[in-house]
């Protein structure tokens, strides 16, 4: 492997790649799992910032939207991905009467039957816990379920 001053990383780690291939052919593959669409989304978000002129440029190029620029990544390293669009009917309604019935919430709800309706209902739809795709709808779902809970708090709470 040649090191040089103008190589840029990826080259160098390609380099790597196929040195330790032909090295060692008994050694078994990476046993770290990596999610290319959780890092491609993040570098096209713009919460991270690449260093090489040439490679931001290239990032900065891109229009359309994620999916396209997505594919067009994709595409750049001469890979491809099947994204299923999921079925309308499977996705969680964010209405806030489904919500109110997910919920179970009733009249004589106490204060504390409240807070583990409300842990639990966060436990299967917080958005951190959901696949990147539902993660808007998710952050919908959580407000409309905190807001009727809030309101079913507020009404449970003795007046006087």
């Amino acid at each position: 492997m040649s090191v040089g001053t103008g190589r840029d990383f990826a080259s160098l780690l390609d380099e790597l790649l196929v040195d330790s291939r032909i090295e060692d052919q008994s050694m078994p593959p990476p046993s770290v799992s990596f999610d290319y669409l959780a890092v491609a989304e993040e570098l096209l978000s713009g919460r991270i910032r690449v260093a090489d002129d040439r490679v931001a440029a290239e990032y900065d190029d891109m229009s359309g939207s994620l999916d396209d620029k997505v594919d067009a990544l994709f595409e750049a390293v001469g890979a491809s991905v099947e994204r299923p669009e999921p079925p309308a009917a499977d996705l969680p309604p964010v209405e806030p009467e489904a919500i109110l019935r997910e919920l179970g919430l009733k009249a004589s709800t106490n204060a504390a039957e409240l807070a583990k309706i409300r842990r639990a209902f966060a436990f299967k739809n917080h958005p951190d816990r959901v696949a990147p795709h539902l993660r808007q709808r998710a952050m919908v779902r959580m407000q409309v379920a905190n807001m009727l809970i809030d309101d079913a708090r507020r009404r449970a709470r003795p007046r006087g």
